[in-house]
């Protein structure tokens, strides 16, 4: 059930136009904003504009994997929670995805399960406690 609390925004990036409609509407039905962007490209370069609370990002991207977004956002000095989705199982991806700051990996098949938790898992460790803001 939404929160009464001010929203966290939250980035979502995927290629596919149609994932990109499901996560919006199930982080929406949460209480969460979303803004989506269709590469990592186009959400790198809107961050002089805006901070995201978390970000939400496709491993298997055309141009820019999730890998390489999480890497170039960290460089950039990005500090927000990165979630990595992926359909691909495998332990070597969670490796790497740890191993450059990704907070979380979520299966695609279980997203409607884990993806909003890990959401506001990722918020709470950033320092909101139960992924609430607190309010001004």
């Amino acid at each position: 059930m939404p929160s009464s609390q001010p929203s966290f925004v939250i980035a979502v990036i995927d290629d596919d136009h149609d994932v990109l409609g499901s996560l919006r509407f199930l982080l929406e039905t949460e209480g969460f904003r979303v803004r989506t962007y269709a590469s990592g490209a186009d959400c790198l370069s809107q961050l002089a504009s805006w901070a995201p609370d978390c970000f939400i990002v496709d491993y298997k991207m055309a141009e820019m994997d999730g890998l390489q977004f999480a890497q170039r956002l960290h460089e950039s000095g990005q500090l927000g929670p990165v979630i990595l989705i992926t359909g691909y199982p495998d332990e070597m991806i969670e490796h790497k995805a740890h191993r450059i700051g990704i907070e979380r990996v979520v299966l695609k098949p279980h997203i409607a399960e884990s993806l909003v938790a890990s959401v506001r898992s990722a918020i709470a460790d950033k320092g909101f406690p139960n992924g609430l803001r607190k309010s001004p």
